[in-house]
């Protein structure tokens, strides 16, 4: 890449652990926003693999528009049932048709692999939601935009970007965002989920430190055939708080005050003040989700630090820097702290259409750190930024296989 297309900044700004607030949140694997970012990242998989298996690469489509509507459940203590499903609709494009050498016209099942896609991903994460009675999938899949399948196809070895857009990540992670971020895959972690079967898999975790001090608000859907009383409830309700205070003095030594479920109506004698699902997700019950609005490729959603509003999930893994850029900014950022001397670094990758992916508009690098440490870290810092630019493609196989997380 030209060397005007990288910058390289001191930041003069204080860490993010030395600023008066903090404020983190994750939603968690059953909560809507979470279920549509990975039926949408389930079915780019799958059409990748089918895509390699017939053609021997990936086709272009981007299947980055999923909407999840909420149905109706009818939780009771000790049992309870779904009396509307849920409604999942996958939306974008794909390549249906490839003509061979022959002249021929192959076409790929689009619809089959949607719909095998998004069930298997839901038997796979829930124990109690059932794809094939408890939800609806349906598809809208339209053929991709002549202009950008043209692009797609005109790559070399590098792939021409499909749109503009902008990546940003930053590391390290802050002793509030681990903490974000290790709630919510403890609550969600086969362990506890034997140990307490009655929490469900949609938990939200927001976190706000005031100074040296951590509050977390933790929303945990409680599955009512598991809780046979209000009595029971409020039990279960405490064992929550209690492990994630445990779990919060092995990652943090500043104060941290759990709530859990404060929508609860304590005076509440029936199932009617209680967070009580039938199936593990608020969305049996009218929650509705979509694609994009959920946790960024960090797992978190970080409104104090940079944050990129694009959808990496669903996105094609070849050329589309939606995808691409957010996951590449997040690695480059964790090598340059874990490889320089630096308190944080953030990355920010700004595309143009057309133009080849391993070379953006602006590679922008900024760095929290000491003039000393910057002095030494900057060339750095460069370096790790243009191997990475130059091993992007390498990300295409690692996203299919499932080795990198994008929500």
């Amino acid at each position: 890449m030209k060397h005007d297309n990288l910058v390289v900044e001191r930041l003069e700004v204080p860490p993010i652990s030395l600023r008066s607030i903090e404020l983190v949140e994750r939603k968690g694997l059953g909560h809507p926003d979470y279920i549509a970012d990975a039926v949408a990242e389930a079915v780019s998989v799958a059409l990748c693999k089918e895509y390699i298996k017939r053609f021997g690469e990936v086709l272009h489509h981007n299947v980055d528009k999923v909407l999840v509507v909420g149905g109706q459940a009818r939780p009771k203590f000790g049992g309870g049932e779904v009396i509307a499903p849920m409604y999942i609709i996958v939306a974008g494009r794909a390549t249906a048709e490839v003509r061979t050498e022959r002249g021929g016209v192959e076409v790929v099942p689009i619809g089959p692999i949607v719909l095998r896609a998004a069930k298997d991903w839901i038997r796979r994460s829930f124990r109690y939601l059932d794809p094939e009675r408890h939800v609806i999938i349906d598809y809208k899949i339209g053929r991709g935009s002549a202009d950008l399948i043209s692009i797609f196809e005109r790559r070399g070895k590098y792939p021409g970007a499909n749109d503009t857009s902008l990546g940003v990540g930053f590391a390290p992670l802050s002793e509030t965002e681990k903490l974000v971020l290790e709630v919510e895959r403890y609550l969600n972690s086969p362990e506890l989920k034997r140990e307490l079967p009655m929490v469900g898999e949609d938990v939200k975790v927001m976190g706000l430190r005031r100074g040296s001090c951590i509050e977390l608000t933790v929303a945990v859907a409680m599955i009512s055939r598991h809780l046979r009383s209000r009595d029971e409830y409020l039990y279960a309700k405490e064992e929550v708080k209690r492990r994630v205070e445990d779990l919060a003095a092995k990652i943090t030594e500043k104060e941290v005050r759990v709530y859990v479920n404060t929508g609860d109506d304590p005076r509440a004698r029936d199932e009617s003040g209680y967070y009580l699902v039938v199936t593990g997700t608020s969305a049996e019950h009218g929650d509705d989700g979509a694609t994009g609005r959920g946790n960024r490729v960090n797992g978190l959603i970080t409104p104090m630090r940079p944050m990129s509003m694009e959808a990496a999930a669903g996105k094609n893994p070849v050329n589309h820097v939606g995808k691409l850029y957010n996951v590449l900014a997040n690695i480059l950022a964790r090598r340059i702290v874990e490889e320089t001397d630096v308190d944080e670094a953030y990355v920010k990758l700004l595309s143009q259409i057309g133009r080849p992916i391993n070379e953006p508009l602006i590679a922008y690098v900024g760095l929290v750190a000491s003039e000393e440490a910057y002095a030494s870290a900057a060339k750095e810092a460069e370096a790790i930024v243009r191997e990475g630019l130059d091993g992007i493609t390498k990300l295409l196989s690692e996203i299919v296989e499932g080795r990198i997380t994008l929500f």
